[in-house]
């Protein structure tokens, strides 16, 4: 049956290849091709020349206005312009780029009619160039090979057609042999915006046209490996290793040599070979290698060379290989034996400036930031990747999940689903060898995915099957093919359960299934905008549940483009941006744990806490016992050391080092730190003990001393409500009444209540603290987030936007040495009552309560309970003790330490958004004050732990919703004032997903009563 399904197979693959060209294979699923050679491993070989650079190029708007007859010699190309290849046309003065999510780039302007797209704005790029090929090639094999084309490419050399390819993400090779000569030659392509096999490429990213990864000759002898297949194998005891090598050579091979290298160089294992048509197999042992994992990426290198009838040597080629075994036993996916934790991010190749053409130096940093940050694997969303980004995956230590190049969500999951269109068989089929052909050798790569959002039917069914028989040493993934997830333990086709943004409960109740397969969300924890809200929720069920293995975050860097103001700070682009003609789904592709210049979200260090690989817990901290708990699987501590400190009440007083760390993976370890109770002060509110684990040497791409894991732990906890009183003053108050209101002063200050009750004026020591036109008022409304804005929180949650507060009383006394004024609000939009009551002593301090009561049960919930005011520009300091240093929220707190923290408000909003929202709140405060540089300024405390925030915009210039939705973080225009929030809650951010999905209700304000008591100090 294996071997009827592979003739089959084989059969499908060369059904419609087709050797001449019509002019209309754009519009024939049947053709995908037309001479492109056969996929093979990618490796380095032979003589290469770089066609890289500046081509002469011509654009045309509607595919019938393409020119004709580029690819004669004496064709006049004077006129045109120019294009660098790679590069990308809406990147260079060629169209507008476009973003949609679901849907195709003509959506809403032409019907899907697969297989015809239309030929109105179906650009047309044309190029051309000379190229001279070295007299010393004469003889060889030439072939030509262009690495990313969308959406396919008509190809000629020297006036004659060489040949046609489709698929985007993979290169199309050709033997251009017989269509070079020595000296100058001409190369002419010619690319359509969209062809048939556009209907499998509707990913969730920019719509770019053009050549995205390199162009090259490669000259080698006709003697010369074609292909090369390794697999490696462990033993049951997962300890020596087998490399199986296949290799494929052209007629004129008479011997091979293969040699196993070690990391130093020095051979391990070494096979003479000669191949029989065209054939050759060894395998070669390794008594106990050195294991690849992400954890040890340990290298070694195949060398193969190819030997002429005259036993010369005509090649070597390289192959890095690395020993390690990818299985899935009892429900857990195994490397080498162990159930690993995928911490993972979905990677499109973007770069901000210049689109799908993403550099090897970019690459690195991506890398070296996901190392930053814990991540340990990547799922290649959707479509296979530069090859270069593989080859670095095996060097630095990264999981890939290798998915090919199919999407067709815009055709929907129902009938009319592609993976049900005979026309498009051979196509999914084509895209699915073609990815594992290329890729099979990596290391890195541990599993395959057959695509995304593409339905389900007998097209994935067929490359599910040729997988499994053709390269059946990984796991096979898709998501579709869990259906409604209904039974999804026993749906075929895929080994893994990896559904799209299953909720905790969902999560919970698969893994309390006792499944046979284990859970790896393809894509969770919707990372757009302000969020990651909960992400600590799901690691919770990882680390509970050994069936549970992680996921892949959408995604790793948003998908915006940059442009730079005059100042020097980045706008951030996104869908809509462009024009007003093409679809857009607005800035949805936006949804990276990092910014689209690589900067750090600040959700990003949530991730980079939930991901670490070492967690510290208490076992005795009166004696400075701790237990390290080693997560990682394959590699000890001893690279490691500890850093810890004692703070008091946010003041660090002692600290120390443990510099070995003797702890095995996967195992747990008592260690004495060094400290006791004696080292604490009995008359300190609050204690608390930080661990830090840093590297004592530099690795790969990380320098000594970078700090790997954080955790804090808690000795005595901050009591916010002990001796919360407003101080008594020997200093009197008056209340007196005038035509605008009511005033409250002292010798050293003056508070003015206005008509409607509030704070509009507070002036301390001849300093105004309020700025001209503000007051003290309540706040129940933050600008949405894109997961408010998801949920469609502006609509539902608009009562409390601006809410008509009516004054129904209000009565100023003094009471002792205080003042009392008690205002009482009717709040007819919501059912409610809102009673304000400040305490005023002598040196105008202000003991505030806030009481929300009587609000009718059918009224939305809140946002936030709390109060604003806008303080002159001169406030520009913050000092703290709470959480920090980076913005945090009540569902995103496992990553922000307790702590005494100094900034600058010009620093708290968040410039990394692509659109405007709430950014910049500081959680579980015991204090925080706004001061100037000489010190002067207020100090908010509260009688339990609260929020606030200080910026130079209001909310509502934050909000989006109040105005058209291309507004940029970017352009935002600073207010000559410093916008203080402050909160006892603020509904937290949410993560599973940013379409309606809401945070863990104990993280939402539900109508309901709320109280807030905090006290204004003014500080000098």
């Amino acid at each position: 049956m294996k071997r009827t399904f592979a003739m089959l197979a084989s059969l499908l693959l060369a059904a419609g290849a087709a050797t001449a060209q019509t002019g209309r294979e754009w519009q024939d699923p049947a053709i995908n091709e037309i001479n492109r050679l056969p996929m093979r491993a990618a490796f380095d070989a032979g003589e290469r020349l770089s066609l890289d650079g500046v081509w002469r190029f011509d654009w045309v708007r509607d595919a019938g206005e393409r020119p004709e007859g580029i690819w004669r010699t004496d064709y006049d190309d004077k006129a045109w312009g120019r294009m660098p290849v790679p590069g990308m046309w809406e990147l260079n003065g060629y169209g507008d780029p476009i973003y949609v999510n679901v849907g195709y780039a003509w959506r809403g302007n032409y019907a899907n009619n697969p297989p015809l797209v239309p030929e109105a704005e179906n650009h047309v790029g044309s190029y051309r160039r000379t190229f001279s090929v070295p007299a010393a090639w004469a003889g060889k094999q030439i072939t030509l090979s262009i690495g990313s084309a969308t959406s396919n490419v008509y190809v000629w050399i020297n006036g004659k057609f060489v040949g046609y390819s489709e698929d985007s993400k993979l290169a199309a090779d050709f033997d251009v042999t017989k269509f070079v000569r020595p000296g100058e030659n001409l190369i002419a392509l010619q690319m359509f915006r969209w062809s048939d096999g556009t209907y499998l490429e509707d990913q969730d990213f920019w719509r770019f046209s053009g050549i995205a990864r390199g162009v090259a000759l490669t000259a080698r002898d006709r003697a010369h490996l074609q292909d090369i297949h390794i697999t490696p194998a462990l033993d049951a005891d997962y300890r020596d290793g087998v490399l199986r090598v296949e290799m494929q050579t052209t007629p004129q091979v008479k011997g091979l040599v293969v040699r196993l290298l070690d990391a130093a160089g020095d051979a391990v294992a070494r096979e003479a070979l000669t191949p029989s048509a065209g054939r050759a197999t060894c395998e070669l042992a390794v008594e106990n290698p050195a294991k690849w994992t992400a954890e040890t990426p340990n290298l070694y290198t195949l060398e193969v060379g190819v030997l002429d009838g005259g036993k010369r040597v005509t090649e070597t080629v390289a192959q890095a290989v690395g020993f390690r075994t990818v299985e899935i036993k009892g429900g857990q996916l195994l490397l080498n034996g162990q159930p690993i934790l995928i911490k993972g991010v979905d990677r499109h190749e973007i770069d901000p400036l210049t689109g799908y053409v993403v550099s090897r130096e970019r690459m690195i940093e991506d890398i070296r930031i996901m190392k930053e940050l814990n991540v340990n694997a990547v799922r290649t969303c959707h479509y296979p990747d530069d090859p270069v980004w593989y080859d670095l995956c095996d060097r630095y230590g990264i999981y890939v999940l290798d998915e090919a190049n199919i999407e067709s969500h815009g055709m929907g999951y129902g009938p009319e689903t592609l993976a049900k269109n005979p026309l498009y068989a051979r196509a999914h089929l084509e895209r699915n060898s073609r990815m594992v052909e290329r890729d099979r050798n990596h290391p890195s790569v541990i599993i395959w995915s057959l695509g995304n959002e593409a339905g389900m039917g007998p097209n994935f069914e067929a490359c599910y099957r040729w997988i499994k028989e053709n390269e059946p040493s990984r796991p096979v993934h898709y998501e579709q093919a869990l259906g409604n997830r209904s039974e999804i333990d026993k749906k075929e086709f895929t080994d893994i359960a990896c559904p799209m943004y299953a909720d905790y409960e969902w999560c919970r109740r698969y893994c309390e299934s006792n499944p046979s397969k284990p859970l790896i969300q393809c894509e969770y924890a919707h990372a757009m905008g302000n969020s990651m809200g909960g992400f600590d929720t799901y690691w919770d069920l990882v680390r509970k549940y050994p069936n549970y293995q992680g996921g892949f975050i959408w995604d790793f860097v948003d998908q915006a483009l940059v442009r730079y103001e005059a100042d020097g700070k980045p706008t951030f682009l996104y869908g809509g941006d462009f024009n007003n003609y093409d679809a857009t789904d607005n800035s949805f592709n936006s949804n990276g744990v990092i910014a689209a210049d690589r900067s750090l979200h600040p959700h990003a260090y949530e991730v980079q806490r939930q991901y670490q690989n070492i967690w510290t817990s208490a076992v005795d901290l009166q004696k400075g016992l701790v237990e390290v708990y080693n997560e990682n699987f394959f590699v000890g501590l001893e690279a490691y050391e500890l850093e810890w400190r004692i703070v008091q009440e946010g003041t660090v007083t002692k600290r120390g080092r443990v510099e070995r760390l003797d702890v095995a993976p996967q195992q747990r370890r008592t260690v004495a730190l060094g400290f006791t109770a004696a080292d604490f002060d009995p008359a300190a509110r609050e204690i608390l003990v930080d661990v830090a684990y840093s590297l004592r040497q530099p690795s790969a791409l990380l320098p000594a001393g970078f700090t790997v894991a954080r955790q804090q732990l808690s000795v005595k906890t901050f009591d916010c409500a002990a001796g919360f009183v407003l101080p008594a003053s020997e200093r009197s108050v008056e209340v007196t009444r005038w035509e605008r209101g009511t005033r409250v002063e002292g010798d050293r200050f003056e508070i003015f209540f206005g008509r409607d009750g509030f704070v509009s004026g507070y002036r301390v020591r001849g300093r105004e603290m309020l700025a001209e036109g503000s007051s003290l008022r309540p706040e129940f409304w933050r600008a949405p987030t894109e997961n408010d804005l998801g949920a469609g929180l502006h609509y539902k949650y608009a009562a409390w936007k601006r809410p008509d507060l009516r004054l129904k009383a209000f009565e100023a006394k003094v009471d002792g040495s205080e003042a009392v004024v008690e205002a009482r609000y009717e709040l007819p939009s919501v059912g409610g009552v809102l009673a304000m009551t400040y305490r005023i002593n002598g040196e105008g301090e202000m003991l505030v309560e806030e009481r929300l009561e009587q609000v009718s049960a059918d009224a939305p919930g809140l946002m936030r309970f709390g109060m604003r005011m806008e303080m002159p520009a001169r406030y520009d300091r913050l000092e703290f003790y709470g959480r920090g240093a980076h913005e945090n929220y009540s569902d995103r707190l496992s990553s922000a330490d307790l702590g005494r923290y100094a900034q600058r408000v010009a620093d708290q909003y968040h410039l990394g958004y692509v659109r405007p929202q709430e950014s910049g709140t500081h959680s579980d405060l015991r204090w925080w004050r706004v001061g100037d540089s000489a010190g002067a300024g207020l100090l908010i405390a509260a009688d339990a732990p609260f929020s606030a925030s200080a910026l130079r915009y209001r909310v509502e210039d934050l909000d989006v919703s109040n105005f058209p939705p291309q507004q940029h973080s970017g352009t935002l225009r600073e207010r000559n004032e410093t916008c203080v929030v402050f909160e006892a809650a603020q509904m937290g951010l949410g993560c599973v997903n940013s379409w309606g999905r809401l945070p863990e209700p104990e993280h939402m304000l539900p109508a309901g009563e709320y109280a807030f008591r905090f006290l204004l100090t003014p500080v000098r």
